[in-house]
């Protein structure tokens, strides 16, 4: 974003064609840097609009990833999920039709913003050509789509921002969720543990997926099926598929992570 600013930070006073026929460069210089600009390095009539296209395209960039935040909320907040959801005060009205249900309506505005930021980014990609390197069929947009992905940007950051700090967030759900799959989601791990047993990948993977494929066609326990299975069981000792099932070694590098982003002070 601050790359993009900068990079609009120009002004040009070079004549109508760009040529300085009226005045010498060193002048335009030093009156942009009164304003605090930079001179153009090159010019026509008009400061060409690839400039400001960059601009409004960061714009929709930030806008697009709020929007993912927003999207991946909004379908942890499904009824049927209920692993997060944002802040619901006492007697806030959720659904207007079910009274039971909390809606994500701060994340929905989000999603719903950030597409108008992202179609004001394709009207600033059509003001870069120009009939003749001069027309100012570019300014009647500009008026609108600066300052509007501007403002909605700094409104969808702070709307984000709010809604993390305020967020309901639900392990046991979480958990629970997990548990539906009756061990299925651990058969990417076995596989790779069969496989560093020296078992082939091939053949590793055959085994384990037909204990997964009848779990989730009978509801079966599937790291029942695994222990019982005598090809599995002859490579891996119990205590082994335990290391295979245990989700604390999924989660083991998790605080590395957030070390890597905010900073080994992070919470």
């Amino acid at each position: 974003m601050e790359r993009a600013a900068d990079d609009m930070a120009v002004g040009k006073i070079s004549g109508a064609v760009g040529t300085f026929a009226h005045l010498a460069a060193d002048i335009e210089e030093a009156i942009c840097a009164k304003l605090g600009l930079k001179a153009a390095p090159i010019s026509s009539q008009v400061i060409q609009r690839d400039r400001h296209a960059y601009y409004v395209a960061t714009l929709a960039v930030i806008a697009s990833s709020l929007d993912k935040i927003a999207t991946e909320i909004r379908h942890l907040q499904r009824t049927e999920v209920r692993e997060a959801e944002e802040y619901f005060s006492k007697g806030q009205k959720g659904s207007s039709a079910m009274p039971h249900k909390r809606n994500p309506v701060g994340c929905e505005q989000i999603s719903g913003l950030a597409r108008l930021v992202r179609s004001n980014a394709q009207a600033a990609f059509e003001n870069v050509a120009l009939w003749h390197e001069r027309d100012i069929s570019h300014s009647s947009v500009e008026r609108v789509i600066l300052p509007d992905s501007t403002i909605l940007v700094d409104y969808l950051l702070y709307r984000t921002r709010v809604t993390i700090e305020k967020l309901f967030v639900y392990p046991e759900r979480m958990k629970q969720n997990l548990d539906l799959t009756r061990g299925l989601v651990f058969s990417g791990q076995l596989l790779l543990d069969l496989a560093a047993k020296g078992t082939l990948r091939e053949q590793a993977y055959l085994w384990v997926q037909r204990n997964a494929m009848r779990a989730w066609e009978n509801g079966e326990d599937f790291r029942k099926l695994v222990s019982s299975d005598p090809d599995i069981s002859r490579v891996m000792s119990a205590e082994e598929i335990d290391t295979a099932f245990d989700l604390k070694r999924q989660l083991r590098n998790v605080d590395a992570i957030f070390a890597r982003v905010f900073g080994s002070e992070s919470p």
